[in-house]
């Protein structure tokens, strides 16, 4: 902790404990902090710990089931599968898999236009194939997470066809609008208001048949349903109630800032939205402030609701708690409030996606370290911290940092106290495939142009799954997928890495896994530190139980670093786990006070634990600030 002492530490505490209340209120929120040193977690004492439940400890894994195993040989991913290959997700550790939708969809947006929601997309199976994935997965003891998507449907789902038709029933279920009282060169109304599409350009789209427009939020075939219909809420909890009655333990929801525009005012019209000075083009997204189409207040109520729906089926069907997990990457502070108030629960794991948003390939360890401090500092008492590393539409992670950092981000994501979430080929370190214009699928790059739809495909990282060296990676039998097979997949593969005799990223992967199932891991307290500008350090703690200490050289420099200050080390530390660029093996010891690192170098250290008396094991909170 940049040369202070541990005694100076706790000297300072009960200062700390006094002032603290006063910075914050003085700062307003705790995010514009410039935090330099953090001692994690609350005050724990060793008497008072208690089982954890199944998700707050929880490795979960998510699967692009278009691009995970294609059993059928038609190029494309699908349940059968999936369900071939859960065996892989037992093997590596994982508790959960989250399915990407997999609903009937005419594939606008690769299912989040969905067609029908009590169904299976007939290209991933059958819903007969759904029950035999979830009664397999059940006996491997790994729970199954599907892909709600409440903000919209398909503009083929049957419900907004009734809409258009004015159907009594449906006729508000969507959001529409006659338009302005003026006529545009089409001979029609302008659009209500200036909002925008995220696939580009107005957010509004005239139907012949209602002859008005209809609000879409996303793709225009992606139409927004009206949640300040009371019908619409209620149809929506009667699609969670449904899967949940085959099985499912939970859901990660969509695009959740998006459930609710502003009220229109008396005269039924829309406001426009300010724009952003920064940005020229008027069609794109990021040319407006969305301050009447994002975040609106009743969106959390909304998450208030869906908990209530998880925990309600609970109760009359017992079996373990059913989770939800929230899509959003909103203001820290908004997020925070997903997790629930002192009057109703919220979503069990609001995604955190500080690591995504916050880090790059420039980042040194003080931007890890105010990066786990900004969701630790802002949670709220008493819930459980999750780190997300990627997902479906973020650059993997061995293209956004390097793929001389895959091991140590393993190792952070990994060893931070909580929920971890992996998107499917980081274990093996998969990363993003060049994809040409003609190759090009996802339409938010298809509604731009050859000379700059990379900036906006989301395909490079949603390739096939690279299982072996043979034909098509082991994904597909057949030459021909829907996106082209990474070339790197004949030495990077599952199957390669498993069998290598070198250290590999799944081995360590693995490695990684097992260690979660200790105690310390499970139950201890979690402290991170900015060792120096190179060095990031987690340390996980539990009295009478081992200590862990993952450190990471972020950079390219030889270090050697002292960090006796975090510990009573009495005795060497020993390698638990090293990366796979590392010299050390696996039971050599090391001395606190010099610890050399080569560049971009990773391990975990263990300090063997000695009994302690639990009254005195009381970890302290805290903050230090740069002048």
């Amino acid at each position: 902790m940049n040369g202070r002492s541990s005694d100076y530490f706790f000297k300072s505490f009960c200062t700390f404990i006094v002032f603290f209340p006063i910075l914050l209120l003085s700062f307003g929120t705790v995010r514009s902090f410039d935090v330099e040193s953090i001692k994690i977690e609350q005050n724990f004492i060793q008497k008072n710990r208690v089982q954890k439940d199944w998700w707050q400890t929880a490795a979960f894994y998510q699967i692009y089931p278009r691009s995970f195993k294609d059993s059928n040989g038609d190029g494309i991913g699908d349940l059968p599968g999936i369900t071939e290959k859960l065996p892989y997700l037992k093997q590596i550790g994982i508790n959960a898999f989250w399915l990407s939708p997999i609903y009937p969809s005419p594939m606008a947006d690769f299912g989040y236009d969905i067609s029908d929601f009590y169904n299976v997309a007939p290209e991933y199976g059958t819903m007969e194939d759904f029950k035999r994935l979830v009664q397999e997965a059940k006996k491997l003891g790994l729970k199954v997470i599907l892909d709600f998507v409440p903000n919209h449907s398909s503009d083929e789902n049957e419900w907004f066809k009734k809409s258009a038709a004015r159907d009594p029933e449906y006729k508000d279920f969507y959001i529409w609008h006659p338009g302005r009282n003026v006529t545009g060169d089409d001979g029609r109304p302008l659009p209500p208001c200036n909002w925008l599409s995220l696939f580009r350009g107005s957010a509004w789209r005239w139907h012949e048949t209602r002859q008005e427009y209809y609000f879409h939020q996303f793709h225009y075939k992606q139409p927004d349903l009206n949640y300040r219909n009371p019908a619409v809420v209620e149809r929506m909890k009667g699609v969670l109630r449904y899967w949940l009655s085959l099985g499912v333990d939970g859901f990660r929801i969509d695009a959740v800032p998006s459930l609710f525009e502003v009220s229109p005012d008396a005269e039924g019209n829309f406001p426009d939205e300010p724009r952003n000075s920064w940005n020229n083009d008027p069609n794109d997204w990021n040319y407006l402030q969305h301050i009447y189409t994002q975040d609106q207040p009743e969106t959390i109520d909304m998450v208030y609701q869906w908990r209530a729906v998880m925990d309600d089926f609970q109760k009359d069907f017992g079996g373990d708690t059913r989770v939800i997990m929230t899509e959003a990457y909103s203001a820290i502070d908004i997020v925070m409030q997903y997790y629930g108030n002192a009057t109703h629960e919220g979503a069990h794991m609001p995604f955190n996606f500080q690591i995504i948003i916050n880090l790059n390939n420039n980042s040194n360890a003080y931007d890890f370290k105010r990066t786990c401090d900004t969701w630790m500092l802002n949670m709220p008492e008493e819930r459980t911290p999750n780190w997300v590393m990627g997902n479906h539409d973020q650059n993997r992670v061995g293209s956004r940092l390097g793929t001389d950092r895959i091991d140590m981000m393993n190792m952070m994501l990994l060893t931070l106290s909580g929920a971890s979430v992996t998107f499917m080929g980081e274990e093996i370190g998969m990363t993003d495939v060049w994809i040409s214009w003609k190759d090009t699928q996802d339409p938010q790059a298809c509604n731009t142009n050859s000379s700059v739809y990379w900036k906006y495909s989301r395909d490079p990282e949603r390739t096939p799954f690279q299982w072996d060296n043979s034909t098509s990676a082991g994904f597909s039998s057949n030459n021909h997928t829907w996106l082209p097979i990474s070339p790197e997949y004949k030495d990077v593969n599952a199957a390669n890495e498993e069998t290598t005799s070198a250290n590999s990223h799944l081995k360590i992967y693995e490695q990684l896994m097992k260690l979660r199932e200790t105690k310390t891991l499970q139950y201890g307290t979690l402290y991170t530190e900015s060792v120096n500008q190179n060095i990031f350090a987690v340390v996980r703690a539990l009295s009478g139980d081992d200590t862990y200490i993952t450190l990471i050289n972020i950079w390219n420099e030889h270090e050697t670093v002292d960090i006796s200050h975090m510990g009573n080390f009495q005795k060497a530390l020993t390698y638990e786990i090293v990366s796979s660029n590392s010299k050390h093996v696996v039971g050599e010891t090391v001395d606190a006070r010099e610890i050399k690192f080569e560049p971009k170098e990773a391990f975990v250290l263990k300090y063997k634990g000695e009994k302690a008396n639990d009254e005195e094991y009381n970890y302290r909170y805290e903050v230090f600030f740069r002048d």
